[in-house]
């Protein structure tokens, strides 16, 4: 028994990691703004919409990146078509009846590769490292994707002093085109509960 037991222990290690690792994913929901249950609603939306891309159209699965905040599906990348762009967004719609709004900010160019795709993960790396340093700022409540120098953010706001000063710090960092907001003070009428 004690054998069997030494056996399984690796395996068991694995558990725990799970189970660290899901209650640390549950304590970083609840202390977003938007909650456990919105974070588990966008989770599922982000997980349908992937899904869908996989099954429908691999090139778009494999070129697009999907952030699901509050409903709200902000699609980035790059695409060499018209038609794939407006695909990703007739995807992403017909995925789930919980989406709220489907913000296709979807490049269509022949732009990129490995040194555009270096250079934008540093740019977030950046500006990570800068938001999670400004007190100001409760970071948690972001998401960032760049894509060939333009930065995209998607989240909730304390104020609107907050989504500017957070848009100041991406506009500072060397190799940044241009910033695009899709940013919501957490009193926006806007928002739905979820």
């Amino acid at each position: 028994p004690f054998g069997l037991l030494l056996l399984a222990l690796p395996a068991l290690q694995g558990c725990v990691g799970v189970a660290v690792g899901g209650a640390a994913a549950t304590g970083v929901a609840a202390a977003e703004e938007r909650g456990i249950k919105n974070a588990a609603n966008d989770k599922g939306i982000q997980l349908a919409i992937n899904d869908k891309y996989l099954k429908d159209n691999q090139y778009v699965w494999r070129k697009l990146s999907v952030t699901v905040i509050e409903g709200r599906v902000l699609l980035t990348g790059v695409v060499g078509t018209e038609y794939s762009k407006d695909e990703a967004t007739r995807l992403a719609w017909a995925a789930s009846d919980r989406v709220q709004e489907v913000i296709n900010e979807v490049q269509v160019t022949q732009e990129g590769g490995v040194g555009a795709s270096a250079s934008d993960t540093w740019i977030t790396t950046q500006l990570r490292t800068k938001i999670a340093t400004d007190k100001e700022i409760v970071d948690i409540n972001y998401s960032i994707e760049t894509v060939n120098g333009t930065v995209y953010l998607i989240g909730l706001a304390q104020n609107d002093a907050e989504i500017v000063k957070f848009t100041d710090h991406a506009r500072t960092i060397k190799g940044v085109r241009k910033v695009v907001s899709h940013v919501w003070p957490k009193t926006d009428p806007r928002r739905r509960p979820g």
